[in-house]
């Protein structure tokens, strides 16, 4: 192997010498990369409200929820070892398509889930950092923490991925050991007869919605804490071997996987489900429950803070580097192209995007103060199950493309169709009854695309005398 590490060509677009990005992750950091993405806010701070609409078999949405997530991680393993560039769902909508504007919609949304993940992920983490310290602050000085919390974000990725990467190690460690030990946690309260596992088989619906509402709604909320994975396609210019994607991918959501699982039951067999529907830290709930004796809910709270940190840095590292890839081919203004010299890092992408995060939690503060978690999250869902519904045809439609990498990993031709349905099933309004506000975020939130593909088409017509268009796909970064 050569002493030089290989590297993914930019062109400087001035005249300079092309600039690149570091191909800095091999297959272990690509693993604590997926799980630490996967891992965090959704499964701290929502399991109590999945438990909360279909009782204690709170295990069953989060078991439905990842099978989901596997079906289409499926297609996304097919798509990037075929087409090994960055940029993800973007670059598999525009070969499969072809339509421009429509894969303009698609990358804004991805682009979008992530700021909305680390805009929940920030407000979580400014609650706990309050709660932590025990400090008398009130909703709009944790908002003013959940923005100084985003600034630092923005300050690691403006280090360059090769630094994000290792930090996102060890928080990725700290989040793994946290809930390891609400799962320990949880088993001793069982061995000891503190704890009631007859519990999670007990089935209670919400008000007076049906089971199938309650199982859909309930799902479309755990999937929450199942989304990530998608953002690692991604880094595929930044991995050392993109052929390993398949193996990584499908370790990660299984590690992922079985721990939301045994949390799910340990928590709900721990703790009544009137005390974790009502509790903003469910988890804190279980360590409370299971070991009185030990400081341990003295500790929690900080290490829920790394977990959502994580979930943070990560998605704001993959938002960026996305808005970068589009501005690379022209459909974005090209002042999103621009890399630190030294660092090589998207800085005004990353500046943008901050941007954007610093708006919406600004905004679900004020207005949406007590279901902030919630419909952030459920928002996050919504865009992301659009998007693989549009990627699991697109895996069927690239079928026919040889242009591809001949030895790419092919799945099952009945997982496509099956991640197609059951994405579309969940995105509907009866998977979010109370939740509708989403929608209008949703909205607002890819309107900026479209803002933004105007501004453009007006900048090359009037700059370049060219349209808008994505005129090399392979080149998407």
């Amino acid at each position: 192997m050569s002493d030089k590490e290989p590297t993914t060509t930019i062109d400087a677009g001035d005249g300079q010498q092309p600039e690149t990005l570091k191909r800095v992750m091999g297959p272990k950091l690509l693993l604590l990369f997926i799980v630490g993405d996967i891992l965090g806010t959704g499964v701290y701070a929502l399991t109590g409200k999945v438990a909360g609409q279909v009782g204690g078999a709170g295990w069953a949405p989060v078991i439905l929820a990842f099978l989901i997530a596997l079906i289409t991680a499926f297609s996304y393993m097919e798509l990037v070892t075929k087409y090994p560039q960055a940029a993800g769902a973007a670059l598999y909508t525009h070969k499969a398509f072809g339509v421009h504007f429509v894969t303009f919609l698609v990358a804004f949304a991805v682009l979008s889930s992530g700021i909305t993940s680390a805009s929940t992920a920030s407000n979580v983490f400014a609650a706990n950092l309050v709660a932590g310290f025990g400090w008398d602050i009130s909703g709009t000085g944790v908002m003013w923490i959940a923005l100084a919390f985003l600034t630092l974000i923005a300050l690691i990725n403006l280090r360059g991925v090769g630094e994000s990467v290792w930090f996102n190690v060890v928080l990725t460690l700290i989040e793994l050991s946290g809930l390891l030990l609400v799962i320990v946690v949880g088993f001793f309260a069982l061995g000891s007869g503190d704890a009631d596992f007859s519990r999670v088989m007990i089935f209670e619906t919400e008000g007076d919605k049906s089971v199938f509402l309650a199982v859909t709604g309930a799902t479309a909320l755990a999937f929450f804490s199942m989304v990530g994975f998608e953002d690692s396609v991604n880094m595929v210019e930044e991995t050392k071997d993109p052929s390993v994607f398949p193996k990584i991918m499908l370790s990660g959501l299984t590690i992922t996987g079985i721990i939301y699982v045994l949390v799910s039951l340990v928590t709900v067999a721990a703790v009544p489900i009137g005390v974790l529907t009502e509790s903003e830290t469910p988890l804190l709930e279980v360590v409370r429950e299971g070991a009185p004796g030990l400081p341990i809910d003295t500790i929690f709270p900080f290490m829920t803070m790394f977990a959502v940190a994580n979930s943070a840095l990560i998605n704001m590292l993959m938002a960026s580097r996305l808005l970068y890839g589009m501005s690379k081919q022209d459909v974005l203004p090209p002042v999103f192209a621009k890399v630190m010299a030294g660092r090589r890092s998207p800085w005004v992408s990353i500046l943008f995007t901050t941007l954007i995060a610093f708006a919406l939690i600004f905004f679900v503060s004020t207005v949406l103060p007590d279901t902030v978690t919630a419909s952030l999250g459920g928002t996050t869902s919504l865009l992301l199950l659009a998007v693989f519904a549009v990627v699991n045809v697109a895996v069927l439609i690239l079928r026919k493309d040889k242009s591809g990498n001949p030895d790419h990993f092919k799945a099952p031709t009945v997982l496509p169709w099956t991640g197609v349905i059951t994405c579309v099933f969940l995105v509907g309004p009866w998977a979010r009854l109370d939740e509708l506000i989403q929608y209008q975020i949703a909205a607002a939130l890819v309107g900026i695309g479209v803002v933004l593909w105007i501004i453009t088409w007006f900048w090359n017509r009037s700059t370049k005398g060219t349209s808008t268009r994505f005129r090399n796909p392979e080149e998407l970064t």
